[in-house]
């Protein structure tokens, strides 16, 4: 049976009016009714959101890291660089002076658009002083902070009775390994309440696996300085491709403007790794879920629901992030541009989602893939095929090349040895695309003007650390 359409009091037809059999053509790219405001992307790893707004032929300016792609697209201009690792609480209010400079200056106030955890944070915490100048659909303060902190998330869960796996958190590292656990509760997911720098210098990985009590102590005894609390979850059977996600935009009124499912193919590593392939679907258990959660929990704005699906197929709700994310990019190549159903909502203008014939099929890909499909025993042909016919490439565009080149150019420095020269900062001018350019014989100018013209002229710890989605 298929569902019927998704739409609100104004007629706007949501993601899942593709599965009714009358299907509409992919929207052309064009300029939302609005005008020229512009969008002002902030945080660490952005450019698929830019790519997402190019589509709906909205120019891009870009708060982000020195070295992050989204400032080599030609869709996006550098309002100036920034480490989205620096705490919140120390460095917020510098932040926000930058940042209400350039929106003071615009003809039209900025649409602001957060892609990490930090950036939405900094956007809900500053949100009355950013309010005047630009403007933005971010979720309750209060939600915000309850989805971002793992123990406010707990504590959340508990209350709404959300389908959480077990779930401890403790106040410290030490309290976690002198805390009792039955023999049959393992293997147990041990990860910070907050994503904090501590973590991150000691561990890559956003999680670690635990077997048994004595690697739980072990774990305890790496962090026993530290005076972060930590969650200590109940471990999900099944594949990282079991990993589900419904995401959305609801409105200032309440209506679900747009929507659409997904599921991870691979990840790198394979097990508790970062997306390297992504499908969207047509789980309508998932979408159903998804509602049900958005009610409950008042949401406003986006928000990306992951849920794990065990063997007996129920869904457990993994976590939830109020902010746009990479999957959004997939959703905008076959019609259900969320980024720009908000761009057009906050400046007056109408957009509305018109999902293609793929709206239930269209996948994404990462260079990275290569490797999680060669270690997953896909023949390299096979995969090539498959990577050329995909919908949506992370990095990559035939007229848009200087991303993927970026980063290219930061793998390289990160991986090739230094010792006996110079740091690589020196000898790239601080460009990561730089090594890369000069190896094909190709002057940064020269790429750039090579398509059509730019928007934009300048610009266990071996075995047992796993990452998480």
């Amino acid at each position: 049976m298929q569902p019927a359409p998704s739409t609100d009091s104004e007629g706007h037809v949501g993601v899942f009016d593709g599965f009714t059999a009358e299907r509409r053509p992919a929207p052309a790219v064009r300029e939302p009714d609005s005008g020229h405001a512009p969008a002002v992307v902030i945080g660490s790893g952005c450019v698929e959101i830019v790519r997402a707004l190019a589509l709906a032929g909205v120019p891009s300016a870009v708060v982000a890291p020195r070295h992050d792609e989204a400032r080599y697209s030609r869709y996006a201009t550098t309002i100036f660089d920034w480490d989205w690792g620096l705490p919140i609480e120390e460095c917020g209010e510098q932040l926000l002076e930058r940042l209400l400079e350039f929106g003071r200056r615009q003809s039209e106030p900025p649409v602001l658009f957060f892609c990490s955890d930090q950036a939405v944070m900094f956007t809900s915490r500053f949100r009355t002083r950013l309010e005047p100048t630009f403007r933005f659909a971010v979720a309750s303060p209060d939600l915000v902070e309850d989805v971002s902190d793992k123990q406010r998330f707990s504590s959340l869960s508990a209350r709404l009775s959300l389908p959480v796996p077990a779930t401890r958190v403790v106040e410290s590292a030490q309290a976690f390994a002198d805390a009792y656990y039955d023999a049959h509760l393992f293997p147990l997911i041990v990860k910070p309440a907050l994503r904090s720098t501590t973590w991150a210098s000691a561990e890559p990985a956003k999680a670690l696996r635990v077997d048994d009590l004595a690697e739980l102590r072990a774990l305890a005894q790496t962090f026993r300085a530290s005076e972060q609390r930590f969650v200590v979850q109940e471990c999900v059977p099944g594949p990282e491709s079991a990993i589900e996600s419904y995401h959305v935009y609801v409105d200032g009124r309440g209506s679900v403007r747009a929507e659409f499912t997904g599921r991870k193919i691979r990840t790198m590593p394979a097990e508790f790794g970062h997306s390297t392939a992504l499908t969207l679907t047509a789980a309508t258990d998932v979408r159903d879920l998804g509602r049900e959660l958005v009610t409950l929990i008042g949401l406003r704005g986006v928000a990306k629901f992951d849920f794990k699906r065990s063997a007996r197929g129920k869904l457990y709700l993994l976590e939830i992030n109020a902010r746009f994310s990479l999957w959004h990019h997939l959703g905008a190549r076959v019609g259900v541009n969320i980024p720009a159903m908000v761009y057009a909502d906050l400046t007056g203008g109408r957009w509305v989602s018109s999902p293609t014939e793929r709206a239930t099929a269209a996948t994404w890909v990462h260079p990275k893939d290569v490797l999680a499909a060669r270690r997953a025993g896909v023949p390299m042909l096979r995969w090539l095929i498959w990577a050329a016919r995909c919908d949506a490439k992370a990095f990559w565009a035939w007229n848009d090349p200087l991303p993927l080149l970026a980063a290219c150019g930061a793998w390289i420095r990160e991986h090739l040895p230094t010792t006996g020269r110079r740091s690589s900062s020196h000898d790239t001018g601080g460009s990561p695309t730089r090594p890369v350019l000069m190896a094909l014989g190709i002057r940064k100018r020269d790429a750039l003007t090579a398509g059509a013209s730019p928007r934009r002229a300048s610009g266990s710890r071996q075995r047992r650390s796993r990452r998480t989605s």
